[in-house]
């Protein structure tokens, strides 16, 4: 008996219906509609199992005629039994949190970004002592509109090929700091990316206070990180006093998204006391998971953090094929930025009964 598939399509009956998370919140409900889904058929409508299942009038989608085995009608009863159990108090774990909007940027207005939500880093880096911003990167980060603006409702970042001071290339690197610090949440950005060797996009976080130290020991959280001479291959990252590219040591993975620069997909990462995990559009690829005996240099993510929008040009990593001086001008689109805490729902309450179908002689195990 294939037990992953069914598990698979109990939970989804019972957490989500197979649907999508919608504006950042978890579309999942609760046990008690899962229970209802079986109380409804095999109570109220003399059902059996899988006709209660089917037709529970919470589901979008008709369900697969997965119950049918050839096994005994009481070693069906019971293994549905379990699963279900199983599913549904799942459900009922993960339906206790949801996410509540404490900030965000829909780029509304034509014009400069809001410099009430947001600031610039300017420059090489040279004047916070990290020439190249630490990695050797060949741009020079301004505030003027060339590089900032939003138009028809979308933020855009652009890279140009044009000499100032003593770079070749200008950019923007936006950032929350002081206007948006946040100490857990989901952090979602909905963007479109630019391409081409050389070109370094970014949407990540840096701490605010940086009370253990700097780079790398107050942490560094990279929701999303593309190199163009790798098309379509997205990273998702933290670097920390233990775990770090300088020592080869940092923890993450990588999704492939081969049309990242024609379409928007939204990166995302949902952080807590224990773990971060990363998402594009809603599909989980990463979770780092602190330890119990770990300390600050693994995990530095109890402190205030803000957010970051940048597109570097060359550097130890975005260069290491060249730059391809054709590309120029590359734009990173942003559709908007959300920022959700987490806030506890009310505990789901059991539905009386509904299991006595499954041991009734009248369930035909079907």
């Amino acid at each position: 008996m294939a037990f992953g598939p069914l598990i698979s399509k109990i939970y989804s009956l019972c957490y989500g219906f197979g649907g999508p998370r919608r504006g950042g919140r978890t579309c999942g409900i609760n046990a008690n509609l899962c229970l209802d889904a079986i109380s409804y058929g095999s109570m109220h409508q003399g059902l059996s199992l899988k006709a209660a299942l089917r037709r529970n009038p919470g589901n979008t989608k008709p369900m697969s005629p997965f119950f049918t085995r050839n096994l005994p009608p009481v070693i069906r009863r019971a293994a549905v039994f379990a699963l279900v159990s199983a599913a549904c108090f799942t459900a009922s774990v993960a339906a206790l949190s949801e996410w509540r909007l404490v900030w965000s940027d829909e780029f509304e207005t034509d014009g400069s970004p809001d410099s009430a939500k947001w600031g610039y880093d300017l420059g090489t880096g040279a004047s916070v002592g990290l020439v190249g911003w630490g990695n050797n990167e060949a741009q020079y980060y301004t505030d003027r509109p060339e590089n900032a603006r939003v138009e028809d409702g979308i933020l855009i970042i652009e890279a140009r090929r044009e000499p100032m001071q003593n770079s070749q290339y200008t950019s923007a690197r936006m950032v929350t700091r002081d206007r948006g610090d946040w100490l857990y949440g989901r952090i979602e950005v909905r963007a479109k990316m630019p391409y081409g060797r050389g070109t370094w996009p970014a949407v990540w976080m840096l701490p605010t206070d940086w009370d253990y130290g700097g780079w790398p020991h107050s942490g560094e959280i990279d929701i999303m990180e593309h190199v163009g001479f790798d098309h379509g291959r997205v990273h998702g990252t933290v670097h920390t006093g233990a775990f770090n590219h300088m020592q080869g040591t940092q923890r993450g993975a990588s999704t492939v998204v081969p049309d990242l620069h024609e379409a928007f997909y939204t990166y995302a990462i949902e952080w807590d006391e224990d773990r971060i995990r990363w998402f594009v559009d809603d599909a989980e690829y990463y979770a780092f998971e602190r330890q119990d005996e770990w300390g600050s240099a693994e995990w530095p993510f109890d402190r205030r953090f803000h957010l970051i929008l940048n597109i570097a040009i060359g550097g130890n990593w975005g260069g290491q094929q060249g730059i391809d001086n054709d590309i120029f001008p590359q734009r990173m689109k942003v559709e908007y930025v959300r920022v959700y805490e987490a806030v506890e729902a009310a505990e789901p309450q059991p539905v009386r009964g509904a299991w006595i179908h499954f041991f009734n002689p009248a369930y035909d195990g079907n």
